[in-house]
């Protein structure tokens, strides 16, 4: 509800229509993931999750009031919108490994791709209702109320953290300097090109998912001139994808292979949504790039936390989201200016031959055998066991 209704007021109420300007207030919320990189892995390995988790989403909690204060007043400008955004992105960069890495603590390692699974599910579930729900309250109360929903919503997020049962931590990492915790990674990393290769997907990966929001906005507004109760609709119809992609997720064993099918499948989706002749075909290509993004994510995401040690599962997830939107800062104000300059519908396109590029990355891997000469990636998705990964002592936000 929060996204959609953020993209609704830059678009409508702060801008005219200016895709840039949206793409900057994306750029300023992804950009900390890469930037404190360094300090967000390490954090999520070596501290209490859950009191990490209390600590950002109660921060996350005060941010969100504030704008909803102001969107309330109608003192809202857009310079504050930026402000928010980078605030938002830095408890963010802490948030999100914790978060992946701590759906490790609650379960055992058989049972990890599932929960993953469904872990994405119910986020999705949300995202399904949402942007609809979302789409309403604009059309009849306008942006305000949306805002300070999700601000309260964050009260009942910390009730849940408090009333999850306690579970014996495995292999937390040892306290140390922060940069010996970083280079580790790197040494991993520099011995298996298996998770070289996923994370240069994920990479191009993220900035198909961090430049759709954008983009599918924009076609939305300009291109089909939809109303804010339609403009939901088509919001929450990626997430009707999603649904279905973590259910199959969950019941798949996760594979390099799975992972070159749905970026072919989402390259595919967002070529048609780009040469999308009217809103139906518009839609059907937004179902079925939601069921494949949402496929490669969480395949992904199981993928490299049952390839390590959970002693190095928060530090590789942030690596992981530090690739997905590491780029974000240059990619989404990029496609924005194209999409004011030349049409949303070419900047889809540029989109697609990214999903192109990671799909060509994935068979190329799978051709050259690296899945097969590093066993415990190729080995995850049948024994699902944790490999060891490096003899001292993980990403996957759904959002």
């Amino acid at each position: 509800m929060q996204r959609t209704a953020q993209d609704w007021l830059v678009l409508t109420r702060l801008t005219a229509h200016s895709a840039l300007a949206l793409g900057l207030v994306t750029a300023l919320q992804f950009a900390p993931q890469a930037l404190l990189l360094p300090l967000t892995g390490p954090a999520a390995d070596r501290s209490d999750r859950r009191r990490l988790l209390v600590v950002t989403q109660g921060l996350m909690g005060v941010l969100a009031l504030t704008l909803a204060a102001l969107v309330l007043t109608g003192a809202v400008r857009l310079w504050q919108v930026y402000g928010f955004a980078l605030l938002l992105g830095i408890v963010a960069a802490f948030d999100a490994p914790a978060r992946g890495a701590f759906v490790s603590d609650l379960v055992p390692p058989s049972d990890l791709p599932n929960a993953v699974a469904l872990n994405a599910l119910s986020f999705n579930m949300g995202r399904l209702c949402g942007p609809a729900l979302t789409g309403i309250l604009i059309g009849s109360l306008g942006t305000g109320p949306v805002f300070l929903i999700n601000a309260t919503s964050f009260g009942l997020v910390l009730c849940a953290l408090h009333v999850l049962r306690r579970v014996p931590v495995r292999g937390r990492m040892r306290p140390g300097p922060a940069v010996r915790a970083f280079t580790e990674v790197l040494s991993l990393m520099a011995r298996r090109p298996d998770l070289i290769a996923v994370l240069w997907m994920f990479g191009l990966m993220g900035a198909v998912g961090v430049n759709l929001p954008i983009l599918v906005s924009t076609m939305a507004i300009r291109v089909f001139q939809a109303r804010a109760v339609s403009y939901g609709l088509i919001a929450s119809l990626m997430a009707v994808g999603a649904v279905g992609g973590a259910l199959l997720a969950a019941v798949r064993a996760p594979r390099l292979g799975v992972l070159s099918l749905a970026t072919a499948m989402c390259a595919l989706a967002t070529m048609a949504a780009a040469l999308a002749p009217g809103l139906g075909v518009f839609a059907l290509a937004l179902l079925i790039l939601g069921f494949a993004l949402q496929v490669f994510v969480t395949s992904a995401n199981s993928l490299l936390q049952l390839s390590v040690e959970p002693a190095m599962r928060g530090r590789l997830l942030a690596f992981l989201i530090a690739a997905a939107l590491g780029g974000a800062p240059i990619v989404a104000p990029l496609f924005g200016w194209v999409a004011d300059g030349f049409g949303p519908r070419f900047a889809l396109a540029g989109i697609a031959v990214l999903a192109a590029t990671a799909w060509f990355i994935g068979w190329r891997a799978g051709r050259a055998g690296i899945a097969g000469r590093s066993a415990p990636l190729a080995q995850a998705g049948e024994d699902r066991r944790p490999a060891t990964s490096v003899a001292s002592p993980a990403w996957a936000p759904e959002d």
